[in-house]
């Protein structure tokens, strides 16, 4: 069904965003970013990166204890409407049955919702909508709640490691019905992962967290474009000097091997090929004071100074 709503050109956007949880810490502290409408994010990053906390503060479920998130142009829970949250516990009311769950999909969204592909999701998996959600396993509850969210025609979809309980063929078909809708309808999505060769081929944006903030942000071809893996007889310093930054470098037998942000060439007696995007991420994971990268489609605006 479609909306009458017009779609934003920035779908998610944080500037010093910061949660504080106690004497636990910060989840989030001065991360900013944004994420252009109509992609589709991967968002990764080690345990306790501050993922579910960033996706829970974008669907208006917790409030940043700093700095400002803006969602669909507007303050955080203002357009659920437009918004589908999945969290990673995929919470549905366990005495209702499939059929009574979507029928409630149906009336909280009566403007907008698709039964038609709420109940497509559902049959693709062959469960009876009689069946209670009590009674289904892990895997079959997050194709209800998939097909909750995908039937409420969202404009933004917030996932939460959603397919992390599917067996790896239901996964390969669900993202594939996921990306498919999305495209078809261009839907923004945000989803967890820590299988990270699976957003690869569905994913063309990234968000990388670490401490705190965004270590790394863009569409995944300008940020694997901005990065080389260089093999060859040589050090790091003879990188540097050149101008390149070293993410992360190991040594085997007399050659090294390093990925490196180019400034320019490299030099002729360096190999180079283009990371894979696991690769990319593994060596950002491993190396956490390497400079931010964020693309310019995903630097916040600028702050406007006010005397």
């Amino acid at each position: 069904m479609s909306s009458t709503s017009t779609a934003p050109a920035v779908a998610l956007e944080a500037s010093g965003l910061g949660k504080r949880y106690g004497r636990q810490g910060a989840a989030l502290e001065d991360c900013s970013f944004r994420l252009p409408a109509g992609r589709i994010s991967a968002l990764v990053g080690p345990n306790g990166a501050g993922k579910s906390t960033l996706l829970a503060m974008a669907a208006g479920l917790l409030r940043p204890t700093s700095g400002t998130l803006t969602v669909l142009d507007g303050a955080p829970g203002e357009h659920r409407d437009r918004v589908a949250h999945l969290a990673q516990n995929k919470p549905l009311y366990p005495q209702l049955t499939i059929a009574e769950t979507l029928s409630m999909g149906a009336e909280l969204n009566p403007a907008r919702w698709d039964a038609a592909c709420a109940a497509r999701i559902v049959e693709q998996g062959g469960l009876d909508p009689k069946s209670r959600i009590r009674s289904l396993s892990g895997g079959q509850r997050t194709r209800v709640a998939l097909a909750l969210a995908l039937g409420k025609r969202p404009e933004l979809m917030l996932l939460d490691e959603p397919m992390a309980d599917l067996d790896p063929l239901a996964r390969h078909e669900l993202m594939g019905t996921l990306m498919a809708d999305a495209a078809e309808h261009g839907t923004t999505v945000l989803m967890s992962s820590h299988i990270v060769a699976e957003l690869a081929d569905a994913c063309d944006h990234l968000l990388l967290l670490g401490g705190g903030r965004v270590r790394l942000g863009g569409g995944i071809d300008d940020l694997l474009t901005a990065h080389t893996v260089v093999t060859g007889r040589g050090t790091p310093e003879d990188l540097t000097r050149r101008g390149h930054t070293v993410i992360e470098s190991r040594t085997a037998g007399r050659g090294l091997t390093a990925l490196v942000r180019r400034d320019g060439p490299v030099d002729e007696g360096w190999a180079t090929e283009e990371p894979s995007l696991e690769e990319l991420v593994l060596a950002h994971l491993r190396a956490p004071a390497a400079p931010a990268l964020l693309t310019p489609s995903t630097t916040p605006a600028p702050q406007a100074v006010t005397a």
